[in-house]
C-alpha cells in the first residue's frame, strides 16, 4: 500500500489551491481526480455558459487573468485553460482517471481506496465540490412519461430538445440563463420561480461584483453570519456573464415573453400545481436587493469614492401579472420538456466517516471536520461569503492548510 502525508480528493480549482499550499509547506501529497483536471468545468456545463465573475476577478494563488478583456467573462473552455495552466505551473501531483471509492478512518490517519489502488495517509482534504449531482425534487417522479426531463448536467443547448414548450423550474442564475436561451431559440418558455437572489449586472456603472468585493461584503466570515445554514443554501444570484453586461432578471425575461408562474409545489394527475405566493417571493428579493445597494452607497460615502462614481440608482420592482397560472396540464402537449434548474448537491457515498448530516452535507467548522485530520474546501460560504467563487479559494485554502499543518506538527 502506498503511503503519503496528505491525499487531496478533486483536481478542480479548490484541490489545486490546496496542493499549492501543501507544496509551500513542504508536505508530500497526491491529488486524486476521477476525470481530468477541471473535470466538472469540462464535462458538466452547457455550451454557452460563461462565468458570473468578471475576468479580473479570476485568480488563484500567484495566478491571474492575463488577457485583453479584464471586464469580460470567461467561457467554459477558457476556464479549463486557466485552471490547466495553474496545475502545470504549480506542478501539482495530480493522478487523473482515479476514482475514490472509499475513505475510512484508521488508528493513525485514513485509508483511501480507489479504482487504481489503495493509499494510507495522515490527513485528507475533500475538494470534490458541492455540485456533483443535480438536486431534483421528488415531484419529478410524477411527471408523465411523454414529457422529457433534463437537468443542467444533461443540457448542452436548445437544439437537443424536442420542439415545443419548455417549463424551467428554478430562477437562480442557471434557471434564468436557460430560460433566456431557450426562449431565444423560438420555444415558448414558462419559468417556475421560487426564492431567488436578484442583482443588477452593473451598479453605478461598475460591475455589481466589483461592489461586492470593494465594499467588503464578500469578506464576511462564516462565523460572523447570523444564519450560516441559510447563507450556505442560497442559490446563485440572477446574473449572466454576457459581453453586453446586461442584467438578466425576471423583468428582462418577461419582456422577452417568458411566462412567469410560482414555485412548483406538486404534480398530481398529470398536472403541475404552482404556489400562489409568487408576489411575496419577488417582493422579498427586491427588498434584499435594495438593502444590498444601500450597503454599497453607504460604503461609497464612507470610503470617499462617492463623487468618483455615478449617482445612486434604483431599479423597477419585479413585475408580476395580476393573475398567474396555478396549474399546468402536462398531458396536452403544451409542455414538451421540463428543465430542473433546482440546484445541486454533493455526493459523499464513498465517504465512510460519520461527518455527513441528514441532508447529505458535510458537518464542518470553516472546512475543519469533526474527524481529526479531515478537511474540506470548495463549499459555499466555507470560510467567507466569497468561498463559492474561484477567486475566493486562495484564503480558504491557505487557512485550511495552515490548520492541517498545525495538526501534523502537534501529532509529531
Amino acid at each position: 500500500m502506498e503511503n503519503t502525508t496528505t491525499v487531496v480528493i478533486g483536481a478542480g480549482h479548490a484541490g489545486l489551491a490546496a496542493s499549492h499550499f501543501l507544496t509551500a509547506r513542504g508536505l508530500d501529497h497526491v491529488v486524486l481526480e476521477r476525470g481530468e483536471v477541471a473535470n466538472s468545468w469540462r464535462t458538466e456545463r452547457w455550451d454557452s455558459l460563461r462565468l458570473l465573475t468578471p475576468n479580473w476577478q479570476s485568480r488563484l494563488p500567484g495566478h491571474h487573468y492575463g488577457g485583453q478583456d479584464p471586464d469580460g467573462y470567461m467561457t467554459m473552455g477558457e476556464v479549463v485553460e486557466f485552471i490547466d495552466r495553474f496545475a502545470a505551473r504549480t506542478r501539482a501531483p495530480v493522478r487523473t482517471g482515479t476514482t475514490v471509492t472509499s475513505l475510512r478512518r484508521t488508528d493513525d490517519g485514513y485509508h483511501v481506496t480507489t479504482d487504481r489502488g489503495e493509499l494510507a495517509c495522515r490527513t485528507v482534504v475533500i475538494a470534490s465540490g458541492a455540485c456533483n449531482l443535480p438536486a431534483v425534487p421528488k415531484l419529478a417522479g410524477a411527471v408523465p412519461g411523454t414529457v422529457e426531463q433534463l437537468t443542467p448536467f444533461d443540457y448542452r443547448g436548445p437544439e437537443a430538445l424536442p420542439d415545443g414548450g419548455v417549463l424551467v423550474v428554478g430562477a437562480s442564475a442557471t434557471g434564468v440563463q436557460l430560460a433566456a436561451e431557450l426562449h431565444r431559440s423560438g420555444r415558448p418558455v414558462t419559468l417556475s420561480t421560487g426564492e431567488h437572489v436578484r442583482m443588477p449586472r452593473t451598479y453605478r456603472a461598475r460591475d455589481v461584483l466589483w461592489w461586492m468585493d470593494a465594499a467588503g461584503v464578500w469578506d464576511q466570515r462564516y462565523d460572523e453570519l447570523p444564519d450560516l445554514t441559510r447563507a450556505r443554501r442560497l442559490g446563485s444570484p440572477q446574473l449572466a456573464g454576457t459581453p453586453d453586461r446586461t442584467s438578466l432578471d425576471i423583468n428582462a425575461l418577461t419582456d422577452m415573453g417568458v411566462e412567469l408562474v410560482g414555485r412548483a409545489a406538486t404534480v398530481r394527475d398529470g398536472e403541475v400545481l404552482f404556489s400562489g405566493g409568487l408576489r411575496n417571493v419577488v417582493a422579498l428579493a427586491d427588498l434584499k436587493m435594495d438593502r444590498l445597494l444601500n450597503t454599497f452607497d453607504e460604503w461609497a460615502v464612507v470610503s470617499g469614492i462617492d463623487g468618483d462614481v455615478k449617482p445612486p440608482e434604483r431599479f423597477e420592482a419585479t413585475r408580476v401579472p395580476e393573475r398567474t397560472r396555478l396549474r399546468l396540464d402536462l398531458r396536452g402537449g403544451e409542455i414538451r420538456t421540463i428543465v430542473w434548474a433546482t440546484g445541486f448537491r454533493p455526493d459523499y457515498t464513498w465517504l465512510d466517516v460519520p461527518v455527513v448530516d441528514g441532508k447529505g452535507h458535510l458537518n464542518h467548522d470553516g472546512g475543519v471536520l469533526d474527524s481529526p485530520g479531515l478537511y474540506a474546501l470548495g463549499l459555499p460560504v466555507l470560510r467567507r461569503r466569497r468561498s463559492t467563487f474561484i477567486h475566493g479559494i486562495e484564503d480558504d485554502a491557505r487557512d485550511v492548510v495552515d490548520h492541517l499543518s498545525g495538526y501534523l506538527a502537534a501529532g509529531r
